[in-house]
């Protein structure tokens, strides 16, 4: 139970090979391709070739046993070798092949679940594993080992990369080619990558997905663990109907996808070449930095082009500190300048290089470095790059370069290639890569942000806003009118302008008179969405007259345009009075797959013509909402700007986690457009707001309907403790790393080895950041939480929070049960908190609809095995390890 479920498929020990080996006259191409792959080179297991077709077969599966089954046959002989491997116990299967249709996939899948065997395809072109000697593809020689893992839907871009990892020193741990149809999908792909000790980095060629909540949930998991480049297919609208064709999966909106992945906390590259440029970089294991990147060149015009691109491309150019400069100059020939560049001139040599890098490593205000060189006489390449070399592997942070010219540096190249330095031909390039390196860092902080459904302001009324919701699809109508709309969003403390329907021209003058001049009208009418496409809005009304002229007018106009729309009459608000305010948009969209999806940018009648939009997946926090409106253009206006105040940025931001309450707790919504919001130092106010709803089944009540699940605060409890005093359960979040490690430092040796079978004082920060930041949809983690007031060094008492326990659990890969785990601290033992973790954990795995729960327990930990027979569990032998208990309760 301690590996991953896809070990057998992607580690196995002994594999049985249906590919027609005994009769190659029946051998299809693909199939000789696959045996000549597989025995090119020496697989550490055990390999053994078996045929449907042949007689004795059957004698020999009596005696055979494997952990894969790797079948390449034509489709009915396919669906025969996949019965076998299932008699003969296989727990995964990969069936290397393409052109399979849906259908008769469908019949594949239907075999290996019942067999209860994990199948890659049919229409994969198979994976390698290269550090075992596993080639089980078609797409090209075995890679030489690396640490980079890559992942991709297309077989033809699966074998490009090869060819081009294999003349670049680019090594794999895993490359897997998966394709349509497959049963084992991209998530699953990617939740094994994350937790294979043997991939430090990930690259992704994808066209779709299938599942937008499992996807999010592998890749925001494997981007937790390592860094994670993406190259999506199908940016443009062309482009995203050919990969839906190619993959057979949902492509959805590609500015959604941006947020998803950025969300995420993995990187999106736009191109193939950039593809590799990052990959480069990941191959150097370089870690999240910031995006200040010092040059150091010995050309002025190379070293501009960098500092233009990275002017381009949002970075920021890093600079050395007055002291660091002062130091560096005395070491440089008298014509080189710090002023931005690092200009070493032309006279630079090797010493003037590994001086100017190693100051620029030593400066906190450098993030990376990256070093242009262009060929100048007398000076040796070579010297240079093996002074970059030694100074690798001590500077920190990453380090790239762009050597100019071809022919005379090419000895130079190799040397960089040898020391892993990423080392590309033009100074675009090579920024564009430390780009993607610090796009890692931003978008991990994206990643680490887990925002509960509502937050910390106001509580909203969501009882009269489903009501509301409810009493309109009663009606059969999806659109709201202007009056419910901005009803809506005041259930939830959204600042609207007042509005007041009048039915006739007289109601309409005394409204407008009541509410003060220049007034605002516009048609309302649930059957009219756009209506300023019907003449339907009126601004600046600004006497009775001209009101009651307005509104005869527009009724008759509408009634004329639109003849069968039902009109309820007219509604007067006053104009709003913010002289200098900002018109800005606040929307939601939803996506297929990705779900709702909150947009924000400018606002007003030029909305289609300006086309700024910025996204984000909900749930949304203030950093989330923060950095929303920071990714927008009018952000830049939202400043002081041609003499108008500073808007109350906060006001903007609270509104925005409105926004976010609203989606999270109301399914129903389909489109929302609240255009403009009129925003300025003194807060905000919606002027219009249109809204579609639609109904959504009961289970969206539990955010199904989210591809993000929020923090789920409704877990959090307070209960007393055994002896006096109280704790808190609550589900973990990125919070608690330092105090989750501060817990296991605090157990006893003992314990420490009852909860991880190992010796070992402290949890790596890998594993420390997996089980904090976890996806609330498939795994949960409750923390009882301690709380001590003790006296300050300025004598104010202080509280402190202590972690005392956690318990856990997984959901296997069969979604009806789970793997729990439980720990306490050895100062809170026989207090009652175990029993109580655990039955808080078990009742949140029965609220997700869990069937059973099961855990290993050591055979020589008494303690454990007294509280899961108190609690009711079953205890038995674990027939794989005999040092183990398995404990298994129903739920």
């Amino acid at each position: 139970m301690d590996k991953h479920y896809l070990s057998p498929l992607f580690e196995p020990a002994t594999i049985a090979v249906f590919a027609g080996k005994d009769t190659p006259e029946r051998q299809t191409p693909q199939a000789v391709a696959l045996v000549e792959a597989l025995t090119a080179q020496r697989f550490t297991g055990q390999l053994v070739f078996l045929d449907i077709q042949t007689t004795g077969t059957l004698g020999d599966l009596a005696q055979t046993r494997a952990d894969l089954a790797i079948i390449s046959l034509p489709p009915g002989e396919a669906i025969a070798a996949l019965e076998v491997a299932g008699r003969i116990k296989c727990k995964a299967a990969l069936m290397v092949g393409s052109g399979i249709p849906a259908a008769e996939a469908a019949v594949m899948h239907r075999v290996a679940k019942r067999h209860g065997m994990h199948l890659l395809g049919p229409n994969s072109l198979g994976f390698q594993r290269p550090r075992t000697g596993l080639n089980a593809s078609v797409v090209g020689s075995l890679a030489a080992p690396g640490p980079l893992a890559l992942v991709s839907q297309s077989g033809a871009l699966t074998a490009s990369i090869l060819d081009w990892a294999s003349q670049n020193s680019v090594g794999f741990s895993n490359v897997v080619s998966l394709g349509p149809n497959t049963s084992v999908d991209i998530a699953q792909v990617l939740d094994f990558l994350a937790s294979d000790a043997q991939t430090h980095s990930i690259v992704v060629y994808l066209e779709g997905i299938s599942s937008a909540r499992r996807f999010m949930s592998a890749l925001r998991a494997a981007a937790n663990a390592k860094p994670v480049i993406v190259l999506k297919a199908g940016r443009k609208t062309a482009g995203n109907k050919a990969a839906q064709t190619h993959s057979g999966a949902i492509v959805g909106s590609d500015d959604v996808f941006d947020a998803a992945l950025r969300r995420a906390g993995a990187v999106r590259v736009r191109s193939f070449v950039e593809l590799f440029s990052a990959s480069k970089c990941l191959a150097s294991r370089y870690r999240p930095v910031g995006k200040r990147l010092a040059i150091v060149t010995n050309g002025g015009g190379p070293g501009v082009l960098a500092a233009d691109w990275v002017s381009e491309i949002d970075l920021e150019l890093g600079q050395l500190s007055p002291e660091t400069a002062a130091e560096l100059k005395a070491k440089l020939p008298s014509l080189a300048s710090l002023t931005d560049l690092i200009d070493l001139s032309e006279e630079a040599s090797a010493e003037h290089y590994r001086a100017a890098i190693d100051a620029a490593g030593r400066d906190r205000a450098v993030d990376g470095v990256l070093v242009v060189h262009s060929p100048k006489a007398g000076v040796d390449s070579t010297d240079i790059a093996t002074a970059m070399a030694e100074l690798k592997t001590r500077l920190g942070k990453p380090l790239l370069c762009c050597w100019m010219g071809d022919a005379s540096v090419g000895p130079a190249r190799a040397v960089l290639a040898k020391a892993a330095i990423p080392s590309f031909r033009t100074p675009e390039a090579a920024v564009g890569a430390f780009g993607n390196i610090a796009s890692f860092y931003q978008n991990q902080q994206l990643l680490q942000q887990t925002p509960p459904p509502l937050s910390t302001l106001g509580k909203p009324d969501i009882e009269g806003a489903r009501l509301l919701i409810e009493n309109v699809l009663t009606e059969r109508r999806k659109v709201l009118t202007e009056m419910e709309s901005k009803a809506l969003l005041s259930a939830f403390h959204i600042p609207v302008t007042q509005t007041i329907l009048a039915r006739t021209s007289n109601e309409a003058m005394m409204i407008a008179t009541q509410l003060g001049y220049p007034v605002a009208l516009k048609i309302d009418s649930p059957d009219i969405s756009h209506k300023s496409d019907v003449n339907g809005v009126a601004l600046n009304i600004m006497n009775a007259t001209a009101v009651r002229d307005v509104f005869n007018s527009m009724i008759e106009t509408v009634g004329r345009l639109q003849p069968g729309a039902r009109i309820n009459g007219v509604t007067i608000q006053k104009m709003a009075s913010a002289k200098r305010g900002r018109e800005l948009y606040i929307g939601l969209k939803t996506d297929d797959p990705f779900g709702p999806v909150i947009a924000f940018g400018a606002g007003g009648t030029m909305i289609e013509l300006i086309n700024d939009r910025a996204m984000e997946l909900p749930p949304l926090n203030q950093f989330l909402a923060r950095r929303l409106i920071e990714r927008s253009r009018v952000s830049d206006t939202l400043g002081d700007w041609r003499g108008a105040s500073a808007v109350d940025r906060e006001k903007l931001e609270q509104v925005l986690l409105r926004v976010s309450e609203m989606v999270c707790e109301l399914p129903q919504l389909r489109e929302m457009d609240i255009n403009p919001i009129i925003v300025d130092e003194n807060g905000a106010v919606a002027v219009d707001a249109r809204i579609v709803i639609e109904s959504a089944p009961a289970t969206a009540r539990n955010y199904a309907h989210l591809a993000i699940l929020p923090y789920p605060a409704r877990y959090e409890q307070i209960w007393p403790l055994r002896g006096g005093g109280e704790y808190t359960i609550r589900p973990i979040h990125p919070d608690d790393a330092q105090m989750l490690q501060d817990l296991v430092h605090g157990l006893s040796a003992e314990s420490r080895y009852y909860r991880f079978v190992s010796s070992m004082t402290e949890l790596p920060p890998a594993m420390l950041s997996r089980l904090t930041l976890i996806d609330y949809d498939r795994e949960m983690a409750l923390v009882a939480i301690h709380r001590t007031r003790q006296m300050g060094e300025d004598g104010e008492p202080v509280e402190t929070e202590r972690i005392v326990g956690v318990s856990r659990y997984i959901t296997n890969p069969d979604k009806a049960s789970c793997e729990f785990s439980l720990v306490v601290a050895d100062d809170f033992n026989g207090k009652g908190l175990g029993s109580r973790l655990m039955l808080s954990i078990m009742e949140e795995a029965r609220d997700k609809g869990l069937d059973e729960i099961e855990g290993l327990v050591l055979a020589n930990n008494p303690g454990m095995l007294k509280l899961m027979k108190g609690l009711g569990f079953h205890i038995k032998p674990f027939p794989d390890d005999p040092d183990f208990k398995l404990v298994t309760h129903t739920l």
